[in-house]
């Protein structure tokens, strides 16, 4: 499906509705940080002063969410102190047949003044880390052959991906890891188009060609991000094994159950992430 970006004109409601808001909370909120949470993180929201949720459904212009563990909302929070917007729920490529329904958020993301975007998701493991474990996303192979750039016709498509999550990023949340010892290997995360989970020979064939950890969601959120010149890091949530790798039942209900048990090691790494990030 071909759609283009949403121009500032389309955007400038979403936009000057937030902004409003944000003057009536404070004049000087000003998060340059923004943080999608993936399936049954919801709870990292807790570790925040949230100063304001606001529905997607009230925001002019914004999609909306229809997966459990996604509420589909906008939070002004801080989190120690720092601001953070936090985009609780996205929207998937399965439930539209759309890659760039997630475009009209991250271009009001960007022209409310976002610089980093914060990527997390629920993932099947390829590798050894377990259940309610972190990966750290290095890079990416997209398996769908959808892009949320199709249709757009400026030379801007053309967006470098060679350095989709950002190294400098990579190692700051390395270094939170280890002096919070939180196991954070790094891997490729493989986007499929889902609904349906993959198969077992599907997941031979992507081990093979180099993903770690693979999920239906996160990669169309980098590519925009970086077309709006956003920085990106990527956290993926691992909640299964890829079909073969064990004898579990692979369903939502799983994804769902050991997202939470992630939840405070995610907190901590943001947490930290964002003292660096502002105190620079």
């Amino acid at each position: 499906m071909a759609n283009n970006p949403p121009n500032d004109e389309q955007i400038q409601p979403a936009v000057e509705f937030i902004q409003n808001l944000q003057g009536l909370l404070s004049s000087d909120y000003a998060a340059k940080v923004a943080m999608i949470l993936g399936s049954g993180l919801g709870s990292v929201t807790e570790h925040t002063e949230v100063l304001a949720e606001i529905p997607y459904s009230d925001i002019p212009g914004f999609p909306q969410t229809g997966v459990t563990g996604h509420s589909g909302s906008m939070l002004l929070t801080l989190m120690d102190g720092n601001p953070l917007i936090i985009l609780n729920g996205r929207i998937h490529f399965y439930e539209q047949g759309d890659a760039s329904a997630m475009a009209p958020v991250i271009a009001t993301l960007k022209a409310l003044g976002v610089e980093t975007l914060i990527l997390t998701n629920a993932a099947g493991s390829l590798l050894n880390s377990p259940p309610g474990s972190v990966l750290l996303i290095k890079d990416y192979i997209n398996f769908t052959g959808q892009s949320p750039l199709f249709g757009v016709a400026d030379n801007g498509r053309f967006v470098s991906m060679n350095k989709a999550y950002d190294a400098e990023y990579r190692n700051q949340l390395l270094q939170i890891a280890e002096q919070n010892s939180i196991p954070l290997p790094q891997g490729v995360y493989a986007w499929m188009s889902g609904p349906q989970f993959e198969t077992p020979a599907e997941i031979r064939a992507i081990r093979i060609l180099g993903a770690d950890a693979v999920g239906m969601s996160t990669v169309p959120e980098t590519i925009l991000a970086r077309y709006h010149g956003m920085k990106v890091a990527a956290l993926s949530i691992i909640t299964n094994y890829g079909a073969g790798m064990d004898d579990t039942h692979i369903s939502h209900e799983q994804t769902l159950e050991y997202a939470p048990k992630a939840a405070a090691k995610v907190q901590v790494l943001i947490s930290g992430f964002l003292d660096h990030l502002y105190g620079e």
